[in-house]
């Protein structure tokens, strides 16, 4: 097993631990935005974007200043919103219409998240250096973003 595969095993453990029984999302968006933040090495901005009225309001996040309001279609986030599948950016300056936030950011995931079968929002990771997230990043991104709903352990058998 990989080193990244055995942070993001520790780290969904721990977001699992953490957000048991809670269900106040904006405490979940927090304590998630701060968990990955901290834990993930090479990352420089950790977001949880809401979709409301038609666009993506940013919520909370662990980094620099972000954009507040992006459109759908427009950058990476606002391309997901509108694809509602995973994107991984390897090299965000070759993104046609990427929108620059944070001028150190090279590389780019997000994840959408669904409630209910509806898109909700969305999880987004930067990094200052290009090609730094995989399928990896994904597989366990994409299980994480949506324990901001919460979390009910399964009984044991």
């Amino acid at each position: 097993m990989s080193s990244k595969t055995q942070t993001y095993n520790l780290l969904l453990q721990q977001a699992q631990a953490l957000l048991t029984q809670e269900y106040d999302v904006i405490a979940n968006m927090s304590n998630l935005t701060a968990l990955l933040f901290n834990n993930l090495p090479q990352v420089n901005s950790v977001a949880f974007y809401r979709w409301q009225n038609h666009e993506l309001i940013l919520g909370p996040l662990q980094g620099p200043p972000a954009c507040m309001h992006i459109a759908l279609g427009k950058g990476v986030c606002g391309t997901v919103a509108q694809e509602l599948t995973t994107k991984i950016v390897p090299n965000v300056l070759e993104f046609a219409g990427h929108i620059a936030c944070d001028p150190h950011s090279r590389s780019e995931i997000v994840i959408p998240i669904f409630q209910h079968n509806h898109f909700w929002g969305e999880l987004d990771l930067d990094s200052p250096q290009f090609n730094h997230f995989d399928t990896i990043d994904a597989t366990y991104l994409e299980q994480i973003a949506p324990l901001v709903f919460g979390y009910t352990p399964q009984p044991t058998k």
